[in-house]
């Protein structure tokens, strides 16, 4: 496993913490734009391909949080929460994010929405990412 994802990680172009202002003004627009299916499959499509500076992807994921939180519409609401948890997930998954920089965050969203199968999972996930790393 750990072999696939040197590999997965070597075939992604990496973009530095050092980045010049055009590609700051890019990932910029990414997260502020209206958080919507389409954006977060263009956000997971990039993630896919490109590693992206971490205060980024945070910005982004605090973003989705927020996003969920504030929804008045319930059912929009729980369909939002359900996309977050499968798009987190996969991030964790594929270690495109560390999760311990936004395990408190996440962890109380997952709490919030526990009613939700998919937070209840991504919860799961979280508790099984973080025993491993403390043993």
């Amino acid at each position: 496993a750990v072999v696939s994802t040197q590999r997965q990680q070597d075939k992604k172009q990496v973009i530095s913490s050092g980045i010049n202002a055009e590609y700051g003004e890019y990932f910029t627009v990414l997260v502020n734009m209206e958080l919507s299916v389409h954006s977060m499959e263009v956000m997971n499509e990039l993630l896919g391909r490109v590693v992206l500076p971490p205060e980024y992807i945070h910005l982004y994921i605090t973003k989705c949080i927020l996003h969920c939180e504030e929804c008045k519409d319930r059912l929009v609401q729980h369909r939002f929460v359900r996309l977050v948890c499968v798009f987190l997930s996969s991030l964790i998954r594929h270690n495109t994010v560390d999760v311990k920089d936004m395990f408190v965050e996440v962890q109380a969203f997952c709490i919030n929405f526990s009613r939700i199968k998919e937070a209840a999972g991504l919860f799961r996930l979280l508790k099984q990412v973080d025993t491993e790393c403390s043993v």
